[in-house]
């Protein structure tokens, strides 16, 4: 799943459907024999200071590379048009997929073939192999390079946590302290204490993470079968959960229909006090949702039992599969200069936070590592004195994360799945009789069939 920008729906069924596309870069060569490339830039909305700093950073990138024309195109990756895009050839040259589609993507033959280019970065040895990996097809061929790993955390608003009496410094650390907080939050102030995704397909996202918070999984694999198991009873629990908080404390308002932009934009307007969410989420807030760093803060996800841990995911830059030889090659010295070197090189991350301090946009929000923590602390150093993200409101996760287990999203049809079970969620929060079991049933039975027919063209 996509945190910030993070969600597509069933994409790469429709992609089977349409088979290999030949697909069509939009970047060309001008009249003075540049090669032009187009780069997704920020979510449509985001603020001005946003893609006043975005621009900058690609007038910098030109004067580096006199050779390259680069035009920015806002973009957000979901699940209703990315696929159809795709299908079209209307993406930009270099734009983003989340890590738990870009194996399926480059299996397909949907994505540009940069391994080549990957392998002459300087710094190709030092990539977290696993990590890597999502970028990779089953033969090892790369297709992206990964930007952004995120792990969930418990978003919650500082403010609203002082205004109803509670001590911001002290976030909730279990469940049943998350409960009771949302209780108190929305009987003091009239608004939902805590809030779950439902739509486009971040509802099974999140449901993903409560159960893996609870140590329980939606697929399990032995050796080449993997069985979907939605129906299991860290799953139930965790509905069972919201089902308590909506229909006997009343404490998650009205709104049942919210995702990822959705859930932003409602806690941005003070509409709900706690969300669960990627770690990364805070730049979003702030770029589209007018988010004051200052009010905001982040706590571990709760863990509990045996096996428990912590969703994570994150991102894949890649690159149009119509792209020339020499289009692939500018575009990536463009995912290099944009999302790389501002972890690898002193001067690059300086400059790069000059200019977000200076456009008013967040520094220091909580990152977890590319290639190894020692080079993200590293680069975390060279910017400390631009930090301007309050480090004691985020340091309830920075301070614990590494100590978690972190589990990757489920593997096989993973957009399918999470769309099924938002189903699941809404109508729990929409119905109070829903019956889980049957619903979970239900999810195993139409995923199951999806990752069984695969199995069998094999």
């Amino acid at each position: 799943m996509k945190s910030p920008g993070k969600v597509a729906a069933f994409a790469v069924a429709a992609l089977a459907g349409v088979g290999l596309l030949t697909g069509c870069s939009s970047g060309s060569s001008d009249a003075n024999g540049k090669v032009a490339i187009t780069v997704a830039s920020l979510i449509p909305g985001s603020s001005p200071d946003a893609f006043k700093a975005f621009n900058q950073h690609i007038k910098d990138f030109e004067k580096a590379n006199p050779d390259i024309l680069v035009k920015p195109v806002e973009y957000q990756w979901t699940g209703p048009t990315f696929s159809a895009q795709l299908a079209a050839g209307t993406l930009p040259d270099v734009f983003n997929v989340p890590f738990t589609d870009s194996k399926s993507l480059a299996n397909a033959g949907q994505l540009a073939d940069i391994t080549s280019n990957v392998k002459q970065l300087s710094y190709y040895d030092k990539f977290n192999k696993s990590l890597l990996q999502v970028a990779e097809n089953d033969k090892g061929d790369i297709f992206g390079i990964p930007y952004g790993p995120y792990a969930y955390g418990l978003s919650y608003n500082r403010a609203l946590f002082t205004k109803a009496g509670l001590d911001p410094n002290k976030p909730p650390t279990t469940w049943d302290e998350v409960r009771a907080d949302a209780k108190t939050i929305s009987d003091k102030l009239g608004i939902a204490g805590f809030m779950e995704f439902t739509s486009g397909n971040t509802g099974g996202w999140g449901l993903t993470e409560m159960t893996y918070a609870r140590g329980g999984r939606m697929e399990t694999t032995s050796g080449s079968k993997t069985t979907v198991t939605a129906d299991n009873p860290q799953t139930v629990d965790a509905l069972k959960f919201l089902q308590q908080m909506r229909w006997t404390d009343n404490s998650l308002g009205s709104n049942f229909l919210l995702d990822w932009s959705g859930m932003n934009q409602y806690f941005g307007s003070g509409q709900t006090a706690m969300f669960p969410s990627g770690s990364d989420v805070l730049t979003s807030l702030v770029q589209q949702d007018g988010v004051k760093a200052s009010d905001y803060g982040l706590a571990l996800i709760p863990t509990s039992g045996a096996n428990s841990g912590v969703l994570s995911g994150g991102n894949v830059a890649v690159v149009s599969v119509g792209a020339s030889a020499a289009e692939k090659a500018a575009s990536v010295k463009w995912i290099d200069s944009y999302y790389m070197q501002k972890l690898l090189d002193k001067s690059a991350a300086v400059t790069d936070a000059k200019s977000l301090v200076a456009n008013k946009q967040p520094v220091g929000v909580p990152q977890l590592p590319i290639f190894d923590k020692a080079q993200l602390d590293t680069s975390l150093g060279w910017i400390d004195s631009y930090i301007n993200v309050p480090k004691s409101n985020v340091a309830p996760f920075q301070d614990g994360i590494f100590t978690q287990t972190i589990i990757p999203e489920p593997a096989k049809h993973t957009q399918e799945l999470y769309g099924a079970l938002d189903t699941v969620v809404q109508a729990v929060l929409t119905d109070k009789n829903a019956d889980i079991p049957t619903l979970l049933k239900g999810v195993d039975t139409q995923i199951q069939a999806l990752i069984d027919a695969d199995a069998a063209k094999k």
